[in-house]
């Protein structure tokens, strides 16, 4: 447990350092303090923080999509994305993780951040490689129905200093790992067994 707290302390204060510049906030993001994106209006608030290289997030996207987007769909849920950059180290120094939190709020912008969060984890890299070009970045956005606006925002990394902001935030809300999943501010196991529990005792 030590060490994980240390973890999480030598991650804040690397994203409080990253996150000097100002900030810019993509479209959407004002109600959930400038850190996330939601879908769906339901009473249950879901916060999911992920990372586009981690596995495990991919696993638990592929696994528990279906059921959020009939919780979503039902009325049930607010389902809260918050896209961190914790794993930039795992790219090569090409800072993978960052690019692509940058370009899914390019995406926000252009309404299209659930269909383009999908297909980031659709084609995720592997760890230890430097991660999808900015070129096929702006491809996947082509086909997840942006426009060349979307493009432009990637070229200009218009939401790096975002990116950074939402890790900075998570970290200091304690989260040390992705991905990291809360019913209604209740830290659950990142599995679909376990949404569906927590949303059912959370009615």
């Amino acid at each position: 447990m030590a060490a994980l707290a240390a973890a999480g302390t030598v991650g804040y204060q690397r994203f409080q350092s990253q996150s000097a510049e100002p900030v810019l906030y993509p479209a959407g993001t004002a109600a959930y303090g400038g850190t996330g994106v939601a879908r769906g209006s339901g009473p249950v608030t879901i916060d999911v923080y992920a990372d586009f290289m981690c596995p495990n997030c991919k696993q638990f996207e592929d696994s528990t999509a279906t059921t959020l987007d009939e919780a979503v769909t039902a009325g049930r849920v607010t389902v809260v994305t918050h896209p961190v950059a914790f794993l930039d180290r795992m790219s090569q120094g090409e800072k993978y993780s960052t690019r692509a939190v940058a370009a899914v709020g390019c995406a926000a912008d252009g309404g299209r951040f659930t269909e383009y969060a999908r297909m980031l984890f659709r084609h995720q890299p592997a760890e230890q490689t430097p991660g999808l070009s900015d070129d096929r970045l702006i491809t996947l956005g082509r086909d997840a129905g942006l426009t060349e606006s979307f493009a432009q925002c990637v070229r200009d990394g218009t939401y790096r200093s975002w990116a950074a902001h939402v890790s900075e935030r998570a970290a200091r809300a304690g989260v040390m790992g992705t991905p990291t999943v809360k019913v209604n501010g209740e830290v659950t196991d990142a599995d679909s067994t376990s949404v569906r529990e927590a949303l059912g005792d959370a009615g």
